[in-house]
């Protein structure tokens, strides 16, 4: 009887393979936020910079407080397709998150709380 099956070991993904895994998450991520910027009024950018944890981060905040967050390669890259989507955007050590988007948080959990009771 075998209580320990031996796994396969994968073969790392060739370096063509990475890059064209690469180009479409940069798409998907466009995608992404220009579906969320069609859907949505006022919708302002914000780059947030790497961490211990994270990669950087782009971050899209809607008029209404809602928003949306994707990493993007460097903060240079978040500031350029920010740009390319033709919306404002700023660096979030500088400005803060505005506070629409703390009070849309803050809705959102008081709904799930009274929604989970």
């Amino acid at each position: 009887m075998r209580f320990w099956k031996k796994r396969k070991l994968r073969a790392p993904a060739k370096g063509a393979q990475r890059k064209k895994s690469a180009s479409n998450a940069r798409a998907d991520t466009r995608d992404h936020f220009a579906r969320f910027i069609e859907t949505r009024i006022g919708v302002e950018a914000f780059v947030e910079p790497p961490t211990h944890v994270t990669s950087p981060t782009l971050v899209l905040i809607a008029n209404t407080g809602e928003w949306t967050r994707r990493r993007v390669p460097s903060q240079e890259e978040g500031w350029k397709l920010a740009r390319e989507l033709d919306i404002p955007v700023y660096d979030v050590n500088q400005v803060g998150y505005p506070h629409r988007m703390r009070e849309w948080n803050s809705k959102k959990r008081a709904q799930w709380q009274e929604d989970n009771k």
